[in-house]
């Protein structure tokens, strides 16, 4: 007797992308490859793929209905039971697709959030895919229940089994979106009070950003020390991680590590962690990481820059790095990316590339942003030189005669009481 697979292969996944009017050459080609390794993340085998040239949307089924048949006989004739396309399907769309091709089709969305729902770890980040996910489905519920229709006839003033059920599952999904909502609220609430918490510490902040698999984690785990996942996939890590960073004058920076951007990232899920995402709102500056190695390295710094721009923080400093110069044997992109970006700093993670004159950027930055000052602090006041340890400003600190000679960084709290021990430079120094 053949064993029951509890297990079955998921179904092999046919996929479609646009090519519209106006679109840089590539682009849509590009994008249909990021799709492909989108899709294999979720483990689903790919049986092949088209690239259809759009004149105009149809609003049926995107395409042309003759184009429609085309992809569906072309995925059948691969053995494909799904088809993806790269672009947005409308919920009706999609219901259309699945009606008249006989067959299970997806978009790029709902690819983007089952990696998202695969990912995600900590509660914050649960909440905020499972809200995402339920505001995708929530106008995609007839398709859901379209067979109890066909099981049954019905007059014309008859509400069908799928009509009813439909209604229902709307309200249980309503009541679900407000679940979710008022959870993730507080656990919103609970970070903006580790977010103060930690401003109380006159450090700098900075945020690492870039498009996804660029090597944010690895860096914070490069520069800390941290053990932050990361590895060679998309959206490893969907949660911000902060570290302190001890630069080389002694100052130490907060660094916060984000999750990762893709182009046509579903604008629910940029709502869903706008939450996380204001770590890159608040900080000093903002270091974008970006994969000089990829040959689209400038479509993902263009994305990343839309991102910021739309969560409010494209108008801080960036710091743009590239990374996995390693990974270059042409150095082409390199002369390229530094005619683009002559600010920009070239490193590897791998083999350790520029990274100590990034050091040397950050510290300099922070320094500018945040000066340190020079106190001499008699013996018999401990308590003050205790005050400015418990609040982490102290850089140097050296032990002489007549009391402790210290660097740091004021808190706003301790600027009055500061005062009386600060050190003047003497007119030579100047």
């Amino acid at each position: 007797m053949t064993p029951i697979d509890h297990n079955p292969a998921p179904p092999s996944a046919y996929l479609v992308g646009l090519e519209r009017p106006g679109q840089a050459e590539g682009e849509a080609v590009a994008l249909l490859a990021e799709l492909a390794e989108l899709v294999a993340n979720l483990h689903t085998p790919v049986g092949g793929q088209m690239l259809v040239r759009l004149r105009e949307e149809n609003p049926r089924h995107l395409v042309g209905s003759g184009k429609m048949r085309e992809i569906a006989d072309a995925a059948r004739a691969a053995g494909c039971g799904l088809v993806i396309f790269d672009d947005e399907l409308s919920a009706a769309q999609q219901r259309n697709w699945e009606r008249d091709a006989g067959l299970r089709v997806i978009d790029r969305q709902e690819v983007i959030l089952d990696i998202f729902a695969s990912r995600a770890s900590t509660r914050e980040a649960v909440l905020q895919v499972r809200l995402a996910q339920l505001e995708y489905q929530l106008p995609r519920l007839k398709r859901l229940w379209s067979h109890l229709d066909r099981q049954r006839g019905g007059g014309a003033m008859q509400r069908d089994a799928g009509e009813k059920q439909i209604e229902m599952d709307q309200r249980l999904i309503r009541e679900r979106i407000a679940k979710v909502r008022a959870e993730l609220s507080e656990v919103i609430r609970r970070r903006a009070t580790q977010r103060k918490q930690r401003h109380r510490i006159p450090l700098p902040t900075a945020a690492i950003v870039g498009y996804t698999n660029a090597g944010k984690s690895s860096l914070l785990n490069k520069l800390t020390g941290a053990d932050v996942y990361a590895a060679d996939k998309l959206f490893a890590t969907l949660d911000p991680t902060t570290r302190r960073l001890a630069l080389p004058s002694g100052r130490a920076l907060l660094l916060t590590d984000t999750v990762g951007f893709v182009r046509r990232l579903p604008h629910r899920l940029v709502e869903a962690f706008k939450a996380t995402l204001e770590e890159a709102v608040r900080v000093d500056f903002l270091i974008h990481v970006v994969d000089l190695s990829s040959p689209e390295h400038e479509a993902h710094w263009r994305t990343t820059h839309e991102v910021l721009t739309e969560i409010g923080a494209a108008e801080k400093p960036i710091l743009t790095v590239f990374n996995k110069t390693d990974a270059c044997a042409d150095a082409v992109p390199r002369f390229a990316a530094r005619a683009r970006h002559p600010d920009a700093r070239f490193i590897s993670i791998h083999t350790g590339e520029g990274l100590d004159a990034l050091l040397a950027e950050l510290d300099a930055r922070t320094a500018a942003k945040h000066p340190v000052a020079r106190l001499l602090i008699p013996h018999d006041r401990h308590d003050f030189l205790g005050e400015l340890h418990a609040a982490g400003a102290v850089v140097t600190e050296k032990h002489e005669a007549e009391g402790v000679i210290v660097e740091a960084q004021i808190p706003p709290r301790l600027q009055t009481a500061v005062a009386t021990f600060l050190i003047k430079p003497s007119p030579m120094a100047r």
